[in-house]
């Protein structure tokens, strides 16, 4: 595919229609589990199952079909299973959502419970894969937790052009016949050879390594800023979310500051500085970080 957000359609789409064919649910009645605190794009059918009210308002009436549980417990995920549900998606790292990191372990009870009740396990790697959290995909941070479908996107291409795929058996895929989905430039010559240029970048050059060491490095170094402006620091690899108490006021301001400091960062959900830095980073650019982000709270102060 193209985007993101149209990989999320197309795995919703083959997940419901596995649903139909190999689990045999009844007509209209497959089910899918998503989390609280979401983010898997913006079109209609994604934004249904969004927590956000900014995504949601105005665009009803909205999709049904899916069930919103709690991210990061496992025990609220067995209970909400019921024998028309599907599947299960999740972020592995929940990243528009501010950066946050479910227990240890808790990717690895999914695959085991959903595994247990034939429900597909889908993880949207979208912004975590491909060597951003310190693995080459965030769900092997936890053992034995591999995904039935595996949705990705962004790092696919390096940043360079719009192509985005779903990762699966054929059991699952196989389920698409001819004419079932398409998209005019969807596995497009040029996109996938960029895709594929990308990939060997990524493993030739070994970022995920980098990603890993200087990821704990710079989550080390910002650890020690000690402000009254910062309420937690947390993430994994290049993936970090700096969260601002409320008390002092929104993060947009800080994101700004930062910018005419010469640092790029995104705010999230109000609170959340995020920094995503590129894997090709060198650890003497990690220094210009970590040295930006302790002048700035120390202004601050």
């Amino acid at each position: 595919m193209n985007s993101g957000s149209e990989a999320v359609e197309t795995a919703i789409k083959v997940m419901r229609k596995w649903g139909y064919m190999i689990k045999k649910v009844p007509k209209d009645k497959a089910e899918i589990i998503v989390c609280r605190n979401n983010f898997h794009g913006r079109t209609t059918t994604v934004i249904s199952f969004s927590t956000d009210l900014q995504y949601r308002k105005d665009f009803d009436p909205l999709t049904p079909g899916f069930k919103v549980i709690d991210f990061g417990d496992a025990k609220q995920l067995e209970e909400a299973i019921t024998e028309n549900t599907v599947a299960f998606l999740v972020e592995p790292i929940q990243g528009e959502g501010g950066i946050i990191v479910p227990p240890d372990g808790y990717l690895s009870q999914v695959r085991k419970i959903c595994t247990e009740h034939n429900v597909l396990m889908a993880c949207d790697e979208i912004q975590t894969g491909l060597g951003r959290t310190g693995t080459l995909f965030a769900y092997e941070h936890d053992s034995d937790a591999k995904p039935d479908v595996l949705i990705l996107g962004k790092a696919l291409s390096g940043g360079f052009y719009p192509v985005s795929a779903v990762v699966a058996s054929e059991e699952i895929l196989g389920v698409f016949q001819p004419g079932d989905h398409g998209s005019t430039f969807g596995g497009n010559p040029l996109a996938s050879a960029i895709a594929s240029a990308a990939l060997d970048v990524t493993i030739e050059e070994d970022l995920t390594k980098n990603s890993r060491e200087l990821g704990a490095y710079l989550h080390t170094e910002l650890r020690k800023i000690s402000s009254r402006h910062i309420k937690e620091i947390r993430g994994r690899g290049l993936f970090v979310g700096i969260e601002i108490k409320e008390s002092s006021g929104l993060a947009r301001p800080f994101c700004e500051k930062l910018m005419t400091m010469g640092l790029l960062s995104k705010e999230t959900h109000e609170q959340i500085i995020r920094l995503a830095p590129p894997l090709i980073i060198t650890k003497e650019e990690v220094d210009i970080i970590i040295k930006t982000v302790r002048k700035l709270f120390e202004e601050a102060e």
